[in-house]
This record gives structure tokens, C-alpha cells and sequence, in this order.
């Protein structure tokens, strides 16, 4: 099987997948509210336009004087799917039927005074056996006004382009927000769909203009071999930033049919040295451009509906993995142009923010390449639907254990139409698409 930067940013990709879950009671306990005031479903990730408010605030809104700036989070699973994995997947043991502790994290987390707040996690991968460091978002902001216009001025330190965004849109924060660790999925994604995630420190600047429009730019840069060595992350992955990869952020939001509405677009252009290797004097480029939009409504009574959806486009140029010989025949330079393109998108529905249920579906298309896409069709091309059920008891901070405590138990299952481009034989080795498809029962607590 042909194997490529793609795939091995892909690899990573879902490797870190269950990471994007976030829950961190140490910001309601600085606030003093419940986690349903910020989060969809009374659990995290998914933001309310007062969470995101708080985000781009830069997490320095507090009701106390004072508070333990700690939290933590475990998240644990069984998984079966329709066939048996041959070999079983790595960290486990068995084919099907894999019980697994996902991951369990460690936040640091809250504001100092009126200019300076965020969060480092660092986390357990279960699966993987190893600690590494995860999400970070440090922010310091300002106000002022623009054009007559109340605004934010701020400034974000992350590990992981769209770590920073306040929208359930952008490929860190979108659906699924906890992921399989133990069965098969996609071999080809855009690089800012996590490629990144966790190789690379930023900067940005944005603004935030009138609750209504929002402007970002910066830029990322990869940390030295040495440095995301010792914090556990895998240095030779996808390689170096050849100078800076800029980042850009537009978004208005605003009313829309009784909720509130979003629409927006975000771009990544990046240079690397694959692996780390400068042999060659070249790099392999890509340009990553993405559109998105979503919606969230309130009903009279508690409930809320929302909508997120997202479209990628990537352009890529890997001459110097091919001059590497890491992928196709060395020194061919044509033998890595290629175009991504991934839609994502999902309706949710959250019953008195204890019971949810949300329906999404993904789909990657991409050129045919054999150099990088392994079997019969050479193609990324890939599609599915997600559905989960999930039950959160105390979003409302009525936990027995005490108001820090909450807990999400859930059910997803996931369909897959196509993979790595075929719906059958789609390895050359006889799997089909629907082989793996996959039931997942997670158990999801932070404290």
C-alpha cells in the first residue's frame, strides 16, 4: 500500500481524535454558573453564544474572588464492529468488542484579573499508553471600540490552528466531540484537520466587533524535535514549518429566525520538511481554505436546536516527499499534486439539556493519486453518518458528588458508504466499506 504524508497526517489525526473532547469545571466554578450556561447539552465542547462570549473574553469572567484553577476528565468505551480488524488495532488486543480508558486529561485552567485567562490539558492516551501535552490556548485581551462599536481585542497562544475558534465548525471543536481510539477509520484528511494539532505552537491577533464580526490573523511554527519530544508529541510528524504557515479568521454572526446564526471562512498555507528532513532543499506545500456556518436556537422550553457545517478545500504539493523518496518514485515531481475537498455537517437536538440526540455526516473526495492512496482505486475518497444519543443528569450543577462533578453517558454509531475509496474490496484484500462500522457506548466524567 502506498503510504504518504496525507496518510500519516491522517494517522494522526484520528490517533488524537478522542481529544477534542473538553469539559472544565474549574471555569464554572470560576463563573459560578452551570456548564448548560456555556455548553449545548450541559457538557462541553459545544459552545452557547454566552460560552463563546466567555472564550473570546479570554476566559476572565468570574462571579468569585477565587477558585481551584484545576480540573480533570476520563473517558472510557467498548466498541464493536460489523467485522473483526485483522490485525486488531494498536493498544489493544482484540479484533472486535474492545473495551478501552480512552483517555483521562489534566487541565490548568482560568482567568487572572480582566486581561489574561486560558487553558493547558495534558493527557493520558489509554490506548497509546503515554502522557503528552494537548490542547493550549493562552489569551490576552483588551476593549475598546471600532467604527462606534463595542469591541475585544485579544491575542491567542495555541498548539493547534482552529484550537482557538469559539464555533463547533472548525475541524478542532466540530462533531463528533469524542471519537473511536479502536476501530478503523479514514485514511486521507485535510492537513488543519488536525495535522498539526499538537507539532506546532501560534500566535494570532483578533477582534471581536459589535458581538457580530470577527477578524483573525497569525501565524505557526514547530517547536524544536527536542522540546514536542519531551512533551510526548511525535516530532518527525508531519515534519517542520518551513518558516511560518499564516493562519486568517473571518465570522459574522447575528439573528437569524429566532437563533443565532453564523457564517464564515478560514484559510492555512503551510511549508514543511517532511520528517524533518532538509536534504533536498525543497518542501511540500499546502493550501488550505474552508467555509462554515451554524445555527442555534433556544425553544420556549429549554431545549435547543443546532446546526454546524463545514467544507474544505485543499491544495498540496509533496515534491519534496517525492524527492525523498517517501512517497512515489524519487525525484518524480509530479507525482504528489493533489486536491482535497471534506464536508462535515450535523442537526442536533438537546432535550432540557440532559438528553441529546445529533445526526452528522462527513464525506472526503479527493484525486485519484497511486503514489499516495493505496488500493485498487488509489483514492481518498471516503463518506459516512454519525448518529449519538447521549444523557447529561447534572449540566445543571445539581450533582450529588458536588457542583465540580458532571458526567455524560452516550451512544453513537457510525455508517460508513465509502472508504478509501471503494464500497467494496476497498483494501484489494476483500474488506468493505460497511466493515467498519462501528457501535460505540462511552462514558465521559469531569470533576
Amino acid at each position: 500500500m502506498a503510504f504518504s504524508l496525507p496518510v500519516s497526517a491522517a494517522i494522526a489525526i484520528f490517533a488524537f481524535a478522542p481529544y477534542q473532547a473538553k469539559a472544565v469545571p474549574a471555569f464554572a466554578e470560576q463563573t459560578g454558573l452551570p456548564c448548560q450556561a456555556c455548553h449545548v447539552g450541559g457538557f462541553g465542547p459545544q459552545l452557547t453564544p454566552l460560552g463563546r462570549e466567555f472564550k473570546l473574553d479570554g476566559y476572565t469572567m468570574r462571579s468569585k474572588s477565587s477558585n481551584i484553577p484545576l480540573s480533570a476528565m476520563a473517558i472510557a468505551s467498548f466498541t464493536h464492529t460489523k467485522a473483526d480488524q485483522n490485525p486488531p488495532p494498536d493498544g489493544v488486543n482484540h479484533p472486535n468488542d474492545n473495551v478501552a480508558f480512552d483517555q483521562g486529561s489534566i487541565f490548568l485552567a482560568g482567568g487572572m484579573g480582566q486581561h489574561f485567562g486560558g487553558f493547558a490539558q495534558f493527557t493520558y492516551d489509554g490506548v497509546g499508553k503515554a502522557w503528552s501535552w494537548d490542547n493550549l490556548d493562552l489569551r490576552a485581551v483588551t476593549k475598546g471600540r471600532v467604527f462606534g462599536q463595542d469591541a475585544v481585542f485579544g491575542l491567542s497562544l495555541n498548539n493547534s490552528p482552529t484550537v482557538q475558534d469559539v464555533w463547533n465548525t472548525t475541524p478542532a471543536w466540530g462533531f463528533p466531540y469524542t471519537d473511536t481510539a479502536v476501530s478503523g477509520t479514514p485514511g486521507a484528511a485535510p492537513l488543519i484537520d488536525g495535522g498539526l494539532a499538537q507539532n506546532t505552537l501560534g500566535l494570532s491577533a483578533y477582534a471581536w466587533i459589535g458581538q457580530k464580526f470577527y477578524l483573525e490573523g497569525g501565524a505557526y511554527t514547530t517547536p524544536k524535535a527536542g522540546t514536542l519530544s519531551w512533551l510526548g508529541a511525535d516530532p518527525a510528524s508531519p515534519g517542520d514549518i518551513h518558516g511560518l504557515a499564516p493562519y486568517g479568521r473571518i465570522a459574522w454572526q447575528g439573528q437569524l429566525a429566532g437563533g443565532t446564526a453564523q457564517v464564515g471562512a478560514f484559510a492555512l498555507k503551510a511549508q514543511i520538511n517532511p520528517e524533518r528532513d532538509r536534504s533536498t532543499g525543497l518542501t511540500d506545500h499546502y493550501s488550505d481554505v474552508g467555509l462554515d456556518t451554524s445555527w442555534q436556537k433556544p425553544t420556549a422550553n429549554g431545549d435547543v436546536i443546532s446546526a454546524q457545517l463545514r467544507y474544505v478545500h485543499e491544495a498540496s504539493d509533496l515534491h519534496a516527499s517525492c524527492e525523498l523518496g517517501l512517497i512515489g518514485a524519487g525525484g518524480d515531481p509530479g507525482c504528489a499534486k493533489t486536491n482535497l475537498n471534506e464536508v462535515r455537517g450535523d442537526i442536533g437536538y438537546s432535550w432540557h439539556n440532559k438528553i441529546g440526540a445529533t445526526v452528522g455526516a462527513f464525506s472526503i473526495t479527493g484525486d485519484s493519486n497511486a503514489d499516495l492512496y493505496g488500493g485498487p482505486n488509489a483514492s481518498p475518497d471516503s463518506s459516512g453518518v454519525m448518529a449519538q444519543l447521549d444523557y447529561t443528569p447534572w449540566g445543571d450543577g445539581t450533582s450529588p458528588l458536588g457542583t465540580r462533578f458532571n458526567m455524560r453517558v452516550g451512544l453513537q454509531y457510525t455508517a460508513y458508504r465509502k472508504f478509501d475509496g471503494a464500497v467494496h474490496n476497498y483494501d484489494g484484500a476483500g474488506a468493505n466499506a460497511s466493515d467498519n462500522n462501528a457501535v460505540r457506548v462511552f462514558t465521559w466524567v469531569a470533576f
